[in-house]
């Protein structure tokens, strides 16, 4: 049984901890509103901007752009990757590597992976994945500008051949509670057809619209060459966005439960403490009566 010192220490341990948990707490609580203002801000625009462009796609002909043309043959896939920098968010990190990593598995082809965030990169180094792209150390809410070099770097991959399709592994907000890890294909620009795709419970779905032309001025390559490019780099950021709220919100979360965790530990092993100093004071009281009663024994 542990002494009275060692149970004091370790209150106090237990509650320097709960201290420092529930600093971490307030400061994701302050991240996760600016994040999810922001994702909340441009979800309703992307959205609407990746069913047109998307739909766009299925109605022109794929010869107007590089982007919009399907491979014969998908002989390799390139996943991005979006984790979170730091840990302490409970299975944020391995919800969304794990998802990934099963889609790479049932696709059985080579998979090869962008990397954002750096316990995502981590991971994927222990699984011996191919990683050819690595980004980290992105703010609280980033900027187009902060996201533009990993958009670019998934556009590099498709138009020069080395991969043939596109995918964006990352985690939907829904709320502070539930974060939904998803795969969203990203490249070529098509409508994604569930029924014919590994993992379809985790692909994020776009409703094909009835668009039988569309009429381009000033000519279609001109206005294709624009617009998929900014469509590409809205969606990267736009799900680095959904990534970050996931990520603060989870913290806040699990720094929470650690805080509530804490504080439940503490009160149990102060009672602990108690019950060893009672025992502690009752084994003197009673050496004393013993001691007591042994000398009035001598005396008589």
């Amino acid at each position: 049984m542990a002494t009275a010192r060692e149970i004091r220490r370790r209150i106090q341990s237990v509650r320097n901890l709960g201290q420092v948990t529930r600093a971490l707490e307030a400061v994701a609580a302050s991240h996760v509103r600016k994040a999810q203002a922001a994702v909340l801000a441009t979800r309703a625009y992307a959205h609407a901007a990746w069913e047109v462009i998307v739909n766009l796609g299925a109605a022109a002909d794929e010869t107007l752009h590089p982007l919009l043309t399907r491979r014969s043959l998908v002989a390799r896939v390139l996943v991005v990757l979006i984790s979170g920098d730091r840990g302490l968010c409970g299975a944020y990190n391995n919800n969304v590597v794990r998802t990934a990593h099963d889609f790479a598995r049932r696709r059985g082809i080579p998979v090869h992976y962008i990397a954002v965030g750096r316990r995502g990169r981590d991971l994927l180094w222990r699984m011996g994945e191919e990683i050819v792209a690595e980004f980290h150390g992105l703010p609280a809410v980033p900027s187009v500008v902060d996201t533009f070099p990993i958009a670019r770097a998934a556009i590099d991959e498709f138009l020069s051949g080395r991969t043939d399709e596109v995918y964006v592994a990352r985690t939907d907000f829904v709320n502070l509670l539930v974060q939904r890890p998803v795969i969203q294909r990203l490249l070529p620009l098509r409508p994604t057809e569930l029924e014919t795709q590994a993992m379809p419970e985790y692909l994020v779905w776009t409703p094909r619209a009835r668009v039988t032309e569309y009429i381009y001025e000033p000519d279609a390559p001109t206005i294709l060459e624009n617009v998929l490019h900014r469509f590409i780099e809205l969606q990267l950021y736009q799900a680095v966005l959904e990534a970050h709220a996931s990520e603060y919100a989870a913290r806040m979360v699990a720094m929470r439960n650690a805080t509530d965790n804490a504080m439940a530990l503490a009160e149990e092993l102060t009672l602990a403490y108690n019950k060893a100093r009672q025992h502690a004071i009752t084994t003197e009281l009673l050496d004393i009566a013993g001691g007591a009663e042994a000398l009035t024994r001598l005396s008589v």
